[in-house]
């Protein structure tokens, strides 16, 4: 018999590129979320903002209510007003909040797309915007102090008592807030058929109910809460969303609208049931601003990002700049150079009309007003509209592989590659020489590029045991073969 015994030592709690995550009841405990409680508590009271309030919101996971009850609790012990959410609402909901209370910051509990075995806290800067690395080092900083100190809270209900605690439900300000930019009553005039896939998380009923009362039918499947997901990881990607594409496939549909578990990221689909990858929803978006509403405002995208947007620039006259891997950088960028989008590759959306930060919800509205204008100017059904727009933005074929490693090993797998691809780095993908190779600038991971455009990224998570592994090509053929070399990069086989 062998027996394991591990002396208990604070969790080491780093900030990826979205927050940080970690599987529920092993690193993500009250202890750990009430410790990244009192790290935002002491930034807020180092600045000397606390009258201004903290929001509080959560997600349908697993104890996301309680977890946020938690972090009100630390709040409210640094005497710090509290705004927490009624109800799960999505996460975009509290940048929404934050704008509109003019609040010191924003904390929301989700984990996002990750695994439902997951859960994760996220803070929002006062402008709304995901909290850079200017705030986060802060945090960090507190959080690895505070690792086995006893964290100071009061109890909500006698917070509450005192008139610390202010619940809110966001839908009726947002919808007036969305009226602002987008025509919700000319979206709900359509006579066409749409299906919502907000895979159980907190975007269910909020598309339903922005075009409630209309012409448009919306029919929309799993909105129930369910913190297993129906055992799938919550991202609006295949093979995640084959039910609702298998659905549209079968007919009567003209658009597809996802949305990931906290509905802060987007994804679409034809009325063939043919998923348009969020690389594709980047370029509608842009050619959208450019083409339908005549802005040229600038373009923030991330490394990963898809080449179009550089086309499509060059084609409007609209300038494009490129950020490390997450909104915690593509925000902050957005506001410096006043970009009308700001867009990652995996499904994040943000509107300097709109908020500085990812909303899936109002994505997913624009891609409709997108699809209305082109039926408008005679380019339907959806493919035809598409099959338009790469003629003007140029070929994609892109596809993205996490390769996961087992979470022992993660550290050592990620030393290899981070040494052995910046000293060896591969001369050719799919029988084609390596024009160039860059280090991403968070040194995380490399970008390889053939001389047509074709590029391919071998780049680590920082919030999962995973390396991901991306693409985008001229050619279906030279996309499966660079993504080939880039899983036996990472095996290191």
């Amino acid at each position: 018999m062998t027996t394991i015994a591990e002396t208990p030592a604070p969790t080491t709690i780093v900030f990826g590129t979205d927050g940080w995550r970690a599987r529920v009841a092993d690193d993500f405990t009250f202890e750990n979320v009430r410790r990244c409680a009192d790290g935002v508590a002491r930034y807020v009271v180092e600045r000397g903002e606390q009258a201004r309030g903290v929001v509080v919101a959560f997600d349908r996971r697993f104890a996301s209510e309680h977890f946020a009850a938690a972090t009100a609790e630390v709040l409210l012990a640094h005497d710090i007003p509290v705004f927490l959410a009624t109800s799960a609402v999505p996460t975009q909901m509290s940048s929404y909040e934050v704008l509109q209370r003019g609040a010191a910051a924003g904390v929301v509990i989700t984990a996002s797309h990750n695994p439902w075995t997951d859960n994760g806290f996220k803070v929002k800067s006062p402008t709304g915007a995901a909290a850079g690395p200017e705030i986060l080092t802060v945090l960090e900083a507190a959080i690895a102090a505070n690792g086995g100190v006893a964290i100071e809270r009061r109890p909500l209900a006698d917070a509450e008592a005192a008139g610390l605690v202010e619940r809110f439900d966001p839908f009726e300000g947002y919808e007036r807030y969305v009226r602002r930019t987008i025509d919700l009553d000319e979206l709900k005039a359509a006579d066409i058929s749409i299906l919502v896939e907000p895979l159980y998380g907190v975007g269910s009923g909020w598309i339903p109910r922005l075009l409630r009362d209309g012409r448009i039918r919306v029919t929309e499947i799993h909105n129930e809460r369910n913190p297993y997901f129906g055992g799938i990881n919550p991202e609006p990607i295949r093979p995640n969303i084959d039910a609702a594409l298998a659905m549209i496939a079968g007919g009567g549909y003209d658009l597809g609208l996802l949305l990931d578990g906290d509905a802060d990221r987007a994804g679409a689909a034809d009325e063939r049931g043919v998923f348009i990858h969020q690389l594709q929803v980047t370029g509608l978006l842009m050619y959208h601003l450019a083409e339908h509403r005549g802005l040229r405002e600038p373009v923030v995208v991330s490394v990963n990002n898809t080449s179009m947007a550089a086309r499509l620039g060059e084609r409007y006259g609209i300038a494009t700049h490129e950020t490390p891997v997450g909104f915690k950088f593509i925000g902050p960028k957005m506001i410096e150079t006043g970009a009308m989008l700001g867009a990652e590759e995996s499904g994040g959306y943000g509107f300097g009309m709109h908020l500085p930060e990812r909303d899936g919800i109002y994505a997913d509205l624009m891609l409709l007003e997108l699809f209305l204008r082109e039926k408008a100017a005679g380019r339907w059904p959806v493919s035809k509209a598409i099959a338009h727009f790469h003629e003007i933005a140029g070929p994609s074929f892109y596809q993205r592989v996490d390769v996961h490693v087992e979470r022992s090993t993660y550290d050592d797998v990620k030393r290899r590659l981070l040494v052995d691809l910046r000293q060896q780095a591969p001369a050719t993908l799919a029988d084609r020489p390596v024009a160039r190779t860059v280090a991403l600038p968070t040194n995380d991971g490399f970008k390889f590029f053939l001389d047509d455009g074709s590029w391919l990224i071998v780049r680590t998570s920082g919030t999962e045991p995973l390396v991901r592994v991306y693409t985008e090509a001229t050619s279906a053929d030279v996309r499966d073969a660079m993504l080939e070399t880039g899983e036996r990069l990472v095996r290191g086989s």
